[in-house]
């Protein structure tokens, strides 16, 4: 199992404004604010291959990037893949 894990920078007062069902959404509230981190589980890469090649295909998918890029609210993002470490409660 990996885990793609994504830092979204935003601009101030907008983290409530974006919806989704990851393993984990989460906003920061001390620290680094206007930062939103979200993780999604895949089986293996083949798998996050295959489901992100789906989503690129997805005709309502298309239609939310492009609000998102008209909407100017996104100004960093960073995507690791990461590994659960062998005491983690996720499962491999």
């Amino acid at each position: 199992m990996i885990v793609d894990h994504r830092t979204y920078r935003i601009k101030p007062g907008h983290t409530q404004a974006h919806l989704g069902k990851p393993f984990a959404y989460m906003f920061a509230v001390t620290g680094d604010v206007n930062t939103i981190v979200h993780q999604w589980v895949y089986e293996d890469t083949g798998d996050r291959t295959r489901r992100r090649a789906a989503m690129m295909a997805d005709p309502e998918w298309q239609v939310y990037l492009k609000k998102l890029n008209e909407s100017g609210l996104l100004t960093a993002q960073n995507t690791s893949i990461m590994l659960p470490a062998k005491f983690c409660p996720i499962k491999r």
